[in-house]
This record gives structure tokens, C-alpha cells and sequence, in this order.
């Protein structure tokens, strides 16, 4: 699987933006998908997760209410619409794709992902 992340750009703050992430192969719809972010000097921390089947979702307390993540699988994309953004959320943001197999409990684990995009900035003026 391979991803590719775009949408990023600058917004001030309490601002929208909306991120896609194209993924090329037919088992998409098998694959977990998450986002995660890191801004400078940070570690990558976990955002957002989906299931395969879009039922579930997982959010980051820190962007709970404020982001939601949705994918169409018939057009093999992740999105992340964020809203009332807030500097502190300035950061590259990448999606990833978990194998099929692992439990919905290793959704948040980022080092439980196989594949991830280039990753796109986001960037929240104040």
C-alpha cells in the first residue's frame, strides 16, 4: 500500500482544514487507517484511527470534538476534517495503514502501522 497525504497549508487559528490521504491498491478497504502528527521536536503522537469498515473511530483527547476522520473506500481515501484549529496543532501530519489481523486495541500504537505517507504540514497561526 502506498499513501499519499496532501491538504495541508497555513490557517489561523479556529480555522478549518480538510486532509486527504490517497492510498493505490485494491485491499485498502482492509486496512486500519490513522493519522498522526509531529510537530518540531516532538515526538509522532497519535491523532485519529478508523476501522476498516468506518463503524469505529478514536480520537486524541486533544482533538476530540474538533477533528473528525471518515474514508470512502470506494475511492480508496482517508480524510481529516479538523476544525477550531489551534496553534498547538501545528505539525506534519501523516496517515498510516495498519495490516489486517491486529486488534482495534493497537490502533493508537504507531508503531503497530506498516505503511505511511510523506506526511503533509499543517501549520496554525495565532
Amino acid at each position: 500500500v502506498q499513501l499519499q497525504a496532501f491538504g495541508g497549508g497555513l490557517v489561523q487559528a479556529g480555522g478549518s482544514l480538510r486532509l486527504s490521504c490517497a492510498a493505490s491498491g485494491r485491499t485498502f478497504r482492509l486496512y486500519h487507517m490513522g493519522w498522526f502528527r509531529q510537530a518540531p521536536g516532538k515526538k509522532r503522537e497519535f491523532v485519529t484511527a478508523i476501522t476498516w469498515s468506518g463503524v469505529t473511530t478514536y480520537y486524541a483527547d486533544s482533538v476530540k470534538g474538533r477533528f473528525t476522520i471518515s474514508r470512502d473506500n470506494g475511492k480508496n481515501t482517508v480524510y481529516l476534517q479538523m476544525n477550531s484549529l489551534e496553534p498547538e496543532d501545528t505539525a506534519v501530519y501523516y496517515c498510516a495503514a495498519q495490516s489486517p489481523g491486529r486488534g482495534i486495541a493497537t490502533m493508537k500504537i504507531k508503531d503497530e502501522y506498516d505503511y505511511w505517507g510523506q506526511g503533509t504540514q499543517v501549520t496554525v497561526s495565532s
